[in-house]
């Protein structure tokens, strides 16, 4: 082959190959153009309930965020945006801590409190099973089964749906490595005897790990009463989550943290990321919150208020629902299916829980704005009505 001839196919393979990469790159530029156009054409993100929407199935506070937290996400998004958010977490743990009197190095942050109740939940069924009453927030504990790994035992809750710790503590055995208590209890919303419920944890943890999840303390009649954190500082074996989802109404900012001892914190640690998952906007958020008494007054004074318009709305209605210290109601509906009325309310839109295990006939109502739970009050007749009609089908 002579030179001219190999630089003739040379050429005419570089235009070739121009040639395809050109039409690649016009490919390419025109799915990206289109893409653009299908994403300009999407109605604008929503980040809370569509209008109309009286959203009361999530124990939410839509009081929050704080006007103090809404400054402080947006100065933190602005200024901190860009940078890891492990200087505002230490910040955070510093206020806990001094709120406590507790070592920092007996908190850990999450993401939620639910990260450190999955964490703590595989660390313990490493040795054995979790041991909690037949009701609770059991999502967390369940990590584990997910995982292939041990399973929950279940402890029968008193007929009042109080739970048992008598019996809880007789069904401690060789095989538990963590007894799960959830103080207010979710879904019923009660409460135990805080005095109760510090000797079941002291004896208790003397056989195995005790994690009370103290989520809704702040919406108690007595928060400082009803914690079992001075447990924790006296050494014994407990561990105590809370959050700021709650009272705070932080649900979507994602800020939780756990109180345990040094040795218990460490050990948790090791199935997460610690305090190194948390943002900058969540964590500004919680500081804010954190000591914001008025707000968190006005917030659960409006709880209260929506809790008790829907208690009274219960009774006026020939139904009956658990005693409350939370922002939710556990509605007894007689012999009617949780289910069919959770359907009936949301055909009106209208968002609650339906049955929760086997407890069929009762259901969960969050507390929302005034006006969404006068919404749900005022369609609570034609709600049973048409659960009734489901049921005689």
């Amino acid at each position: 082959m002579t030179m001219n001839r190999s630089r003739r196919l040379f050429l005419g393979g570089s235009a070739a190959a121009t040639a395809v990469g050109a039409s690649g790159i016009i490919t390419t530029l025109g799915a990206q153009a289109a893409t653009a156009q299908a994403l300009k054409n999407q109605p604008p993100l929503r980040y809370g309930p569509k209008p109309g929407v009286a959203k009361l199935n999530a124990n939410e506070n839509p009081f929050g965020p704080s006007p103090a937290a809404l400054k402080a996400i947006s100065d933190a998004a602005v200024q901190g945006g860009a940078y890891y958010a492990y200087p505002a977490a230490m910040r955070l743990i510093d206020m806990i801590a001094e709120r406590h009197g507790i070592e920092k190095t007996n908190i850990s942050l999450s993401a939620g409190s639910s990260p450190i109740l999955s964490y703590t939940a595989l660390a313990a069924s490493q040795k054995g099973n979790i041991l909690g009453p037949d009701l609770f927030w059991d999502t967390t504990s369940k990590a584990p089964e997910k995982q292939g790994g041990h399973e929950i035992i279940r402890v029968a809750n008193t007929p009042a749906l109080d739970i048992d710790l008598d019996a809880i503590y007789n069904a401690i055995d060789g095989s538990i490595c963590m007894v799960h208590i959830c103080n207010p209890n979710n879904p019923t919303g009660k409460i135990l005897d805080p005095k109760a419920l510090k000797e079941f944890c002291i004896k208790a943890s003397k056989k195995t790990l005790v994690l009370v999840d103290e989520a809704y303390n702040e919406l108690t009649d007595d928060p400082s009463a009803h914690t079992m954190i001075p447990l924790v500082k006296a050494g014994h074996n407990i561990v105590v989550a809370r959050t700021f989802s709650k009272i705070y109404g932080l649900a979507g900012m994602r800020v939780g943290y756990l109180i345990a001892s040094e040795q218990n914190t460490e050990w948790v640690n090791q199935y997460g990321m610690g305090n190194y998952t948390l943002n900058q906007a969540g964590l500004a958020a919680a500081i804010a919150s954190y000591n914001d008494d008025a707000f968190l007054t006005f917030s659960k004074d409006k709880i209260l208020q929506g809790r008790a318009m829907v208690m009274d709305a219960v009774k006026a209605n020939g139904l009956t629902a658990a005693s409350s210290s939370t922002n939710f109601v556990f509605v007894n509906l007689g012999s009617g299916n949780a289910e069919h009325f959770r359907r009936a309310m949301a055909e009106k839109d209208i968002l609650i829980r339906g049955i929760y295990r086997s407890y069929n006939n009762w259901s969960r109502v969050s507390m929302g704005t005034i006006s969404d739970v006068q919404r749900y009050i005022d369609a609570i007749p034609e709600a049973l009505e048409k659960m009734e009609k489901a049921q005689n089908a």
